[in-house]
């Protein structure tokens, strides 16, 4: 059984015209939000009832998640909501190192209009709760790079944010490191409305670094006898 239904799974159900879309984003959102646990099953008949569907939608919308790296499906324990290890997290951190600051890149250079990012920033910074901190946290990030002109580019991105944020559900629970976060945002938002892209490309790279350092240090090598 998955419990308590998170305000996420109740609230999404009839917000969109397709049964399958508004399931995927409801369980999307929970799994985000930490509502939904790594390692948790996700049984489809308990999540159809809770949402009121029949378990179609469910199982697609699973499939489609099962693509996206959020949940993993077995043909044994059926689905569940995907563990990420540090080698899992440092992978993914050193794509965003890859892609993401050349996306911050050209919406600097394509006039972006950062006020969405803004919004995204003072969200996170007027909150306490952990789980709305990752959700603003997230919207941030997106914020930065929808000016960048490559929509391959921006799905590409989307996936790797939730993959991001599963990670983060996990890692700001054990280890809270909000303060370093917040700064490292608006130092790289302050650089983006300059125009700078050299420094923000940098400012970003360095919070991305610094991330995946805090919240999953390489173990020392041990000495050789």
């Amino acid at each position: 059984m998955i419990g308590q239904v998170s305000v996420f799974l109740t609230e999404a159900a009839g917000a969109l015209p397709s049964r399958t879309v508004v399931v995927l984003e409801a369980i999307k959102r929970a799994i985000l939000a930490g509502e939904l646990t790594p390692g948790q099953q996700l049984v489809e008949t308990d999540l159809a009832e809770k949402l009121g569907v029949s378990k179609t939608p469910v199982r697609e919308a699973l499939k489609t998640l099962a693509g996206a790296g959020m949940v993993t499906m077995s043909p044994y324990k059926g689905a569940t909501v995907r563990r990420v290890t540090s080698d899992d997290a440092r992978h993914l951190y050193d794509v965003r190192l890859i892609l993401e600051p050349e996306a911050l890149v050209r919406s600097i250079a394509a006039g972006h209009d950062w006020m969405q990012a803004a919004a995204a920033l003072a969200k996170a910074d007027s909150t306490v709760d952990l789980v709305e901190r990752n959700l603003a946290n997230r919207d941030f990030h997106a914020a930065l790079y929808q000016g960048c002109g490559n929509p391959l580019l921006l799905t590409i991105l989307a996936d790797l944010r939730d993959q991001t944020a599963l990670v983060s559900a996990a890692f700001w629970r054990q280890n809270p490191s909000w303060e370093c976060e917040a700064a490292e945002h608006h130092a790289i938002l302050r650089a983006a409305q300059a125009g700078e892209s050299p420094a923000a490309a940098d400012l970003l790279r360095e919070h991305i670094s610094a991330s995946i350092q805090r919240n999953f240090p390489l173990e020392p090598l041990e000495a050789s006898s």
